[in-house]
């Protein structure tokens, strides 16, 4: 960014300003020129102005490339001493980074070697919110089919579509956004360690609507990212939570964990004004933010992990999860943890 965006000294301090106060410490990309000297690049040309800049056929071929292999990996990590790959009857793909046919559902299956029978579908260009929008097509899945066994994987390649004019939208997704894929295992399990998934809800500010969208180009995905969508969080998400957790016949006294997607530093503390809450809610949040940026729908699943680790499952403890995206759209699903 500094070499793109900055043509002063003082452009330059305003990066680093922005950067020293993300809440952002580590990011990863599938693209190694970002932490290479320029006559080791890859994917960029070998010009100060990156001339030709990448076209879009050009970052769908990198994505092609490495989405599968890394979505694999994640889907290896989350089934091992559970079940094999071979009983895996429904797979849901998630990604808002690349898109073509056949896609990624297909690649993973037959990298795989799973059932050719098997049930499959994707979720594109969601965005940050896609995987409970997966969860929850998971979760009536698994309502219908009681022998079920859904793998959800949400693979997101999104610093493939940096943009190189010096708009704050582009500035904005830059200093954010990284790369990163997870998958979560959805059974009718009750007898697993896991999460019994309760409720779902999700609701459209249409006020909100210009501030967040994703929308192709010639040279890959360009982002628009308001400043206001932090005031807008602030604004209304105590009264979606409210209603997501009536809805589950719960109140904010009755929620232990709370699983909110790290889009953001300026977004947590707005969730964390919102609330009315005391240090230490959103720690889980926060450290993904620090380790590995926003990696839009992978991110709240990262989360969630990171409170699996710490959950004493001999206590059932009540989840509540949330994430936001294009529309301005929020998803949100409420959880308990499951005894062993």
């Amino acid at each position: 960014m500094t070499r793109i965006y900055s043509y002063n000294e003082t452009d330059k301090r305003k990066l680093k300003f922005l950067y020293h106060h993300s809440g952002i410490r580590y990011r990863y990309s599938i693209i190694a020129d970002y932490s290479r000297p320029l006559p080791e690049w890859k994917f960029y040309p070998h010009s100060e102005n990156l001339e030709p800049f990448p076209s879009l056929e050009q970052r769908m071929l990198w994505y092609n490339k490495y989405a599968a292999p890394l979505s694999i990996d994640a889907i290896r990590k989350c089934i091992i001493n559970k079940i094999h790959a071979s009983e895996i009857t429904h797979l849901i793909t998630v990604s808002c980074t690349g898109m073509s046919a056949p896609g990624l559902d297909l690649q993973i299956m037959d990298l795989m070697d799973l059932p050719k029978n098997i049930f499959r579908t994707s979720i594109n260009f969601m965005g940050c919110y896609g995987a409970i929008h997966a969860l929850k097509l998971a979760d009536a899945i698994c309502h219908r089919d009681l022998d079920a066994k859904v793998l959800v994987v949400c693979t997101e390649l999104c610093t493939l579509h940096f943009q190189r004019e010096p708009t704050m939208d582009n500035i904005a997704s830059s200093l954010l956004f990284a790369d990163g894929s997870a998958a979560a295992l959805i059974t009718n399990d009750k007898n697993a360690r896991g999460i019994y998934l309760a409720d779902f809800y999700s609701e459209v500010l249409p006020k909100g609507k210009k501030d967040m969208a994703w929308e192709l180009s010639s040279t890959g995905f360009s982002m628009t990212l308001s400043n206001y969508i932090p005031d807008l969080i602030e604004e209304d998400f105590e009264t979606l939570v409210t209603k997501a957790l009536k809805k589950a016949n719960l109140s904010q006294s009755d929620i232990s964990y709370w699983c909110i997607h790290p889009g953001g530093k300026k977004i947590l503390e707005a969730i964390h004004k919102s609330l009315h809450f005391n240090n230490g809610h959103l720690e889980k949040s926060y450290e993904v933010l620090e380790q590995y940026g926003n990696m839009s729908s992978a991110s709240i699943l990262f989360v969630l992990r990171k409170m699996m680790d710490s959950f004493n499952y001999q206590v059932p403890k009540n989840i509540f999860g949330a994430a936001f995206g294009p529309g301005l759209t929020m998803e949100t699903f409420v959880g308990t943890t499951l005894k062993d």
